[in-house]
């Protein structure tokens, strides 16, 4: 898929660099919103990343990039079904700060590919988003999800919570 200059695609495993590479600059931009720390990431030896890499290929799960023209990744999302009768939950979501906004498109693409490929996987997108993270909500609530008011614990911070969000597909 091509849109607005992006090029948006699964990852691969032979990605595994670039997959790093996103996750770093994830970790270092907004360290609330993924559940790992920067620290842990740079530990992750290769084997590791090849894995996380191919999840962009696995069954009931997926992993989408977005490429900008001159070849550089600047956001992803994820996806994968933790129990068939849930549907899908959204996960990963990141996107480069140069690239942010509504004229960029890049959140936008990757949602409609996200939520394309979750289709397949149910009639629900559920995602979980740090009660702090108020730029990502907003986001969410613009593109037609609600909160349902049941939250969970952020599992980096006991004193944390993660507010539940859905959207029917």
């Amino acid at each position: 898929m091509v849109t607005e200059g992006y090029r948006i695609r699964r990852t691969v495993a032979s990605d595994w660099r670039e997959v790093r590479a996103l996750r770093l600059e994830m970790l270092a931009d907004t360290p609330i919103a993924f559940g790992e720390t920067l620290q842990d990431a740079l530990s992750h030896a290769e084997s590791e990343w090849r894995m996380r890499a191919a999840r962009g290929t696995a069954e009931h799960g997926t992993v989408l990039v977005a490429i900008d023209p001159a070849g550089n990744w600047v956001g992803t999302m994820g996806g994968y079904v933790p129990d068939p009768g849930s549907g899908a939950l959204l996960v990963g979501v990141y996107v480069s700060p140069a690239h942010r906004g509504r004229d960029a498109g890049v959140f936008d693409s990757l949602l409609g590919a996200l939520e394309e490929w979750a289709r397949g996987e149910g009639e629900v997108l559920t995602l979980h988003v740090h009660e702090d993270n108020a730029r990502a909500r907003a986001a969410y609530l613009r593109r037609g999800f609600i909160e349902t008011g049941h939250r969970v614990q952020y599992v980096l911070d006991a004193a944390s919570e993660e507010i539940e969000m859905v959207k029917r597909l």
